[in-house]
């Protein structure tokens, strides 16, 4: 199984519950076909740097997990299929961007104190 990263942007037009209620729909769909979630954060709602369909805004999610390749492909499909997300980008992680990631999540999780 490989580690891979997964970026996407909801419709701003969703509510909360919505929202997270596809989230959800996306953790499933990955859990189901053997795939595991590594970690999983909710940016929240982000200007986009330029117009999509007409939205300057958008829900962000990143999803870490562990899957099969071909659970990749249809990740994707399923992301295209819906219309609640505007953009995503699945990116495979190598050795150096797991290392990275994993350093990245235990800095969130443990800030430094603020310089006196």
């Amino acid at each position: 199984m490989n580690q891979y990263e997964a970026v996407f942007i909801l419709t701003p037009v969703l509510s909360e519950a919505q929202m997270k209620e596809a989230v959800k729909d996306y953790e499933k769909f990955i859990k189901a076909d053997g795939g595991k979630i590594v970690s999983a954060e909710d940016w929240g709602l982000r200007k986009l740097a330029y117009p999509i369909q007409k939205k300057s805004n958008g829900f962000y999610n990143l999803f870490e997990f562990q899957a099969n390749p071909s659970l990749i492909a249809e990740l994707e499909l399923k992301f295209k299929r819906d219309e609640r997300v505007i953009r995503f980008l699945t990116v495979k992680m190598d050795k150096f961007h797991v290392t990275y990631a994993e350093g990245r999540r235990t800095r969130l999780k443990n800030p430094k104190p603020a310089k006196a």
